[in-house]
């Protein structure tokens, strides 16, 4: 088989097997960057826990399973075939989008750095969050078509050619599409610090919107014309489907992929708007219990324990002309 493609002038990797997605791997800066993110997290959690702090499991495992995510598909097979395979491009750029940054929202990074950042750090990092900037660049007109935008771009211009012909323009493309969706999903969350506190609704809002274009995406790419059609041809490679069918296949991850990669979204931002009323719902019991007692207490400093209550006032009481009469009668 090696022979064969050598023969055919096809340089790239070997044809994809199930034994290969499982045991292929290759060094790569992104997983390297990933590997260091990941340590300097943890080691972040060991120091606050050994001054006393408290830190939750889920974030830690939640932020190393995005690291653990992006070395996958960075340095795993599917960053090994995602130079020859449209599809293994998709699911790259869709976990770059909204998988690695949703797993590292819900770790909140900044709450680390807060709790762990000398104060020389700490107060400017504060001021910046409360800025009238940072609100204006979190306001959900500006992050929408932030976080909506990117596959459109990408897929729909010559960034797409590019990405795939230089290593400069696809590194600039995942990290593009990394900090989009971290901006998205930070401020849509709010397990960090956040300049803005905007409804959970928006947040449903703006993933409704987020289904459509994927759907309208998703359509182009699978209608359309092939993408990057001389650097598809150019390779030559002799094994799997077609460039059409391959570029079919994608259009399918980047449609059904987003949205499957948007249901935990919707689980964590319905959680957090559920736990956000019932805490909204227990400062105002508690507000109105704390009344009683004053009034409780007003009543027994007036006339003793066994004091009526006092008559609750009627509405004519309150009119100046009514209350005259009556008075008068």
């Amino acid at each position: 088989m090696h022979a064969v493609l050598i023969a055919s002038g096809y340089t790239g990797p070997p044809p994809l097997t199930l034994a290969r997605v499982l045991t292929t791997w290759r060094p790569s800066l992104g997983a390297a960057a990933a590997v260091a993110l990941g340590a300097a997290y943890w080691l972040g959690v060991r120091r606050l826990r050994a001054r006393g702090g408290a830190w939750p499991a889920a974030r830690t495992w939640n932020f190393l399973g995005g690291v653990g995510w992006l070395v996958v598909i960075t340095s795993g097979s599917i960053g090994v075939y995602a130079g020859v395979l449209f599809w293994a491009r998709a699911v790259q750029n869709v976990s770059l989008l909204m998988i690695v940054p949703m797993l590292w929202a819900m770790g909140a990074p900044l709450t680390l750095l807060r709790e762990l950042a000398p104060p020389w750090v700490r107060a400017p990092l504060g001021r910046a969050l409360r800025s009238g900037m940072a609100r204006r660049l979190t306001f959900p007109l500006v992050v929408t078509p932030v976080f909506v935008a990117p596959m459109p771009l990408v897929y729909l211009t010559p960034i797409y050619p590019a990405s795939l012909a230089h290593g400069w323009a696809a590194a600039l493309v995942g990290l593009g599409l990394l900090s989009a969706g971290w901006l998205y999903f930070w401020t849509r969350f709010r397990v960090d610090p956040t300049p803005r506190t905007d409804p959970y609704l928006v947040s449903l809002g703006i993933s409704a919107a987020e289904v459509v274009l994927d759907g309208a995406l998703g359509l182009a790419v699978w209608l359309g014309p092939l993408l990057a059609p001389h650097y598809y041809l150019a390779l030559g490679r002799p094994w799997g489907p077609s460039p059409r069918l391959d570029q079919i296949i994608g259009a399918g991850v980047l449609w059904i992929g987003g949205d499957l990669a948007g249901l935990p979204f919707l689980g964590v931002v319905l959680r957090r708007m559920t736990r956000e009323d019932d805490d909204q719902a227990a400062v105002v019991d508690a507000e109105l219990d704390r009344q009683e007692q004053a009034a409780e207490l007003d009543r027994q400093e007036l006339g003793g324990a066994e004091a009526e209550p006092a008559r609750p006032r009627l509405w004519w009481e309150d009119h100046p002309e009514l209350a005259e009469r009556f008075r008068r009668q």
